[in-house]
């Protein structure tokens, strides 16, 4: 029985230019964190049985693997050989479709313990492509490549992403000083809305993809400013140039929402609004590709009283600290009889 633990992630700067619609042609730029929050999956052998079993959200038993409907874990299962007498189960901190990169956390997470299952320990950055190649390439899915690289890697990290989809990765390793800065003035709501990340990901795929279509020439002007803002957030991060960050997180917001209608709602921008009218905030963000989940503010002072205003709005805020690792081994046991649910809940009084 094997555990891991995946972090999510949160962008900072660059988001939506790791779109192969994107990148392909001009390249792109993901500046990301991991949090301390985390995806956690388990397999295991039974001695028992030839049933597959999967567990999250709903269970599966099947017989064969391409019975499943749990697409990512077909696909990772099918990808290693696995045909019969397996178990998956996942649980997380926070739930999907809140713009964190869960599925590809679940995804990461599981090929990582399928590969210690094997006794094959790959490179973090064969284990995202891994993670990329599914979801990219066979599965289809309107995405990019950080969710899969941030799960791999975590911490504070710049992906520069060639035209050819070659990535290279770097990770800052500032102060624990600015860490607590950034954090302290950084804050995260969650917003109550969950979507799926698809519905407004193909929006802006289409539009890159038809070259010669109305919306082409906008949402490809917005990225190319969002990926010059990315360049200059990461300048004022390393900087330590903090309140800077949180102007230009403004100037990134503004250019965003003009991709699509669906990126921001009605309840999340008159809430943005008057926090940069009352409490200072200087900018702020949905998190990922918008429509719901998280919600980023920077706020430089009055943050006590800020917290207050969005709890009494129904945003509470979530607490966190920069994660500096990415996916890992965090239990590993023997066969037995216990379940995959049982040996995870086992696993995580571990950790």
């Amino acid at each position: 029985m094997i555990v891991t633990r995946t972090p999510f992630r949160v962008t900072l700067g660059g988001g939506g230019t790791d779109l192969p619609s994107y990148f392909s042609q001009h390249g792109g730029l993901i500046f990301a964190m991991g949090l301390d929050k985390f995806m956690y999956v388990v397999v295991n052998r039974p001695i028992v049985g030839r049933k597959i079993r999967l567990h999250y959200s709903q269970s599966e038993v099947v017989d064969e693997v391409g019975e499943l409907r749990h697409e990512l874990a077909r696909e990772a299962l099918r990808a290693h050989g696995i045909t019969h007498s397996f178990e998956v189960a996942s649980i997380a901190d926070l739930p999907a479709g809140t713009g964190l990169g869960s599925s590809s956390c679940y995804l990461v997470g599981l090929l990582n313990a399928l590969h210690h299952d094997r006794r094959d320990y790959v490179p973090l950055q064969a284990l995202a492509e891994e993670a990329c190649h599914i979801e990219l390439d066979i599965l289809r899915e309107p995405i990019g490549k950080q969710d899969q690289y941030m799960a791999a890697y975590g911490g504070l990290t710049v992906l520069e992403i060639a035209r050819d989809g070659t990535v290279q990765v770097r990770q800052l390793r500032p102060s624990s000083g600015d860490i607590a800065d950034f954090v302290a003035h950084t804050h995260i709501y969650y917003t109550g809305a969950q979507r799926d990340a698809r519905d407004v990901l193909q929006e802006q795929n289409a539009a890159m993809q038809q070259i010669s279509g109305a919306d082409h020439d906008r949402v490809s002007e917005s990225l190319h400013r969002i990926k010059d803002l990315g360049y200059r957030i990461l300048e004022a991060v390393e900087s330590s140039n903090f309140d800077r960050w949180g102007q230009l997180l403004d100037e990134h917001w503004q250019s965003k929402k003009k991709m699509s209608s669906k990126i921001s709602f009605r309840a999340v921008d008159e809430v943005y609004a008057e926090v940069r009218e009352r409490f200072g905030v200087l900018g702020g963000k949905i998190i990922g590709a918008g429509g719901g989940g998280f919600l980023m503010l920077y706020a430089p002072s009055r943050y006590a009283e800020l917290e207050r205003f969005m709890h009494e709005r129904g945003m509470p805020r979530m607490h966190y600290t920069i994660e500096p690792e990415g996916t890992k081994v965090v239990a590993q046991m023997g066969p037995g009889f216990l379940s995959a649910e049982t040996s995870l809940a086992m696993a995580r009084e571990l950790v």
